[in-house]
């Protein structure tokens, strides 16, 4: 795996999957450890980068989050233009070699406030058939897929920024419908609680 940086060491687009990796860490430590050896890194650098995001987040003199993630992550690879509601939104993406599949997005609101930032599909990726309990394994979909295929969802917060958590009914290995909620970090499915 490429160990990409940005220039003079500082932090760079390595790092941001570190920080990625740290809050998931909390529910898929397994995954976690797997994804620091494809990334040739430690736990120790794993920390200190969401340490070294922390502080970025923290800094009163700090650059906007959106100012943030293209210092950070460089020119988004690609800009879309969405409707919300009555606004015009802007929707930037980049590509995270980690999950070369998704692509971490911010949403934008005008004037450039930062209204959401998570991981979502690649438009020219085929995102995982889901029509059960047992095709929601964990890192395997996002929030808007979930949503999607067991209809209705419904929202509730989670218990970081970062993360979110959906109720929704699916059928079990039986076909028999149960009661779910799915938790993800970063938009990305971490675990499924049943009921």
């Amino acid at each position: 795996m490429n160990r990409t940086t940005a220039p003079g060491g500082t932090f760079g687009p390595l790092q941001f999957q570190l920080v990625l990796l740290r809050r998931m860490a909390d529910h898929q430590a397994g995954l976690v450890e797997q994804a620091l050896r494809e990334l040739d890194v430690g736990r120790s650098e794993m920390r200190e980068a969401n340490r070294r995001w922390q502080a970025m987040v923290r800094s009163p003199r700090g650059r906007g989050t959106l100012g943030r993630y293209r210092s950070v992550l460089g020119p988004p690879e690609e800009t879309v233009r969405r409707r919300v509601g009555d606004l015009e939104c802007e929707l930037l993406r980049w590509s995270i070699p980690l999950w070369p599949d998704l692509r971490f997005e911010v949403t934008c609101a005008p004037g450039g406030a930062v209204w959401n930032e998570w991981l979502v599909r690649a438009p020219d990726a085929s995102g995982p058939l889901l029509l059960a309990i047992g095709d929601l394994a964990p890192w395997s979909c996002t929030v808007d897929e979930v949503a999607h295929a067991f209809r209705p969802a419904v929202p509730i917060e989670g218990d970081a920024p970062t993360r979110w958590r959906l109720a929704f009914s699916a059928p079990d290995g039986a076909g028999a419908p149960r009661a779910c909620v799915a938790e993800f970090s970063w938009g990305l499915l971490q675990r499924l609680l049943r009921s």
